[in-house]
C-alpha cells in the first residue's frame, strides 16, 4: 500500500562488525543477499526466509561523503512521479529513480526540511509470498519517528505525499507536540520538532524487542550506547534511543521492561 514503510537499510563502514552487533541486539540472522557486484547483507528473523532489513557496506568514497545510518523505504505506486512531487513541494532528489533488476524501482529523496528517505515500488514475484513474521513481533520494526525542523509543516507535507492522517497528539511541554500518524487506521509513527542539539532533521526507526531492560544491556555489552531511556511512553510501551558502535542512530521498543 502506498505510504507504508516496507524496508529499512543500514549503511555501515564495517559491515561484518555491524552484522554481529545487530544479531546480538535484535536477534537477527545476517546472510549475504547474493546480489552480484554488491556488498549487501540481509537481516532476517530466525525461521523466516524473508528479510526485515538490509545492510550495505560503505565504500571509501561513500565514507568520505556521509556517515553510517539507517534509512527507510516507503512504498509508492509511481517512483518517478512521487520523486517529482517531492521536488515540486520544495524537497530534493538525492539519487535519481533507477531499477534494481528483479527487486524493484527506487529513488532517494529529501523532504523540504532535509530529512532523507527512499521511495520504492517492488517487483512482485510470481507465486505465493513466503511467510512473514507477525506485526510487531520481536525483530520487526514497530515505529518510525521524524525529528523535523518544524513538526507541523512536516506533517502537512507528508500528509500530501502519502495520505498519512493525524492520530494521537501528545503535549510534551517545552518539547512541543508529538504528533502520531496513521494510514488506513494503522498507526505508523510520530513526528515532532527536533531538539536544538540535533544538527539536522532525520528519521529514526524502532526495532521491537522482547523486553527493554535486557535489550539495552545487550546494546551496551556489544559496544553501542543508550542515549535516552529506557522509559515508558503513552500507550504503555517502553522505548530506548541508541547509537550503534559506528554512531548510527536506532531505537528499541518493547511492551514490557
Amino acid at each position: 500500500m502506498q505510504g507504508t514503510f516496507i524496508w529499512y537499510e543500514l549503511m555501515a563502514r564495517d559491515a561484518a562488525a555491524a552484522a554481529k552487533f545487530y544479531a546480538h541486539v535484535a536477534g537477527w540472522e545476517a546472510k549475504d543477499s547474493g546480489m552480484p557486484g554488491m556488498d549487501y547483507t540481509l537481516f532476517a528473523i530466525p525461521g523466516f526466509a524473508m528479510g526485515v532489513a538490509g545492510m550495505m557496506g560503505m565504500t571509501p568514497e561513500m565514507c568520505e561523503q556521509g556517515e553510517p545510518g539507517w534509512i527507510g523505504y516507503v512504498a509508492v505506486d509511481d517512483v518517478d512521479g512521487k520523486a517529482a512531487e517531492f521536488t515540486a513541494e520544495g524537497g530534493a532528489i538525492m539519487r535519481a529513480p533507477e531499477d534494481i533488476p528483479g527487486i524493484g524501482r527506487f529513488a532517494v529523496v529529501a523532504d523540504p526540511q532535509g530529512a532523507v528517505l527512499c521511495l520504492f515500488k517492488p517487483t512482485m514475484p510470481e507465486g505465493p509470498m513466503p511467510p512473514e513474521p507477525d506485526l510487531n513481533a520481536p525483530g520487526t520494526f514497530g515505529w518510525r519517528e521524524l525529528y523535523a525542523t518544524d513538526g507541523t509543516t512536516a506533517f502537512d507535507f507528508y500528509a500530501r505525499m502519502f495520505g498519512w492522517e493525524k492520530d494521537m497528539a501528545v503535549d510534551m511541554g517545552p518539547l512541543g507536540i508529538y504528533q502520531t500518524f496513521k494510514l488506513d487506521g494503522r498507526g505508523l509513527g510520530g513526528m515532532m520538532t527536533k531538539m536544538p542539539h540535533m544538527p539536522m532533521p532525520v528519521w529514526n526507526y524502532y526495532i521491537v524487542v522482547d523486553g527493554i531492560d535486557a535489550a539495552v544491556e545487550r546494546v551496551k555489552a556489544a559496544g553501542g550506547q543508550v542515549v535516552n531511556g529506557p522509559h515508558e511512553v503513552p500507550g504503555g510501551a517502553w522505548i530506548a534511543n541508541c547509537l550503534d558502535p559506528e554512531h548510527a542512530m536506532f531505537s528499541l521498543t518493547a511492551s514490557k521492561r
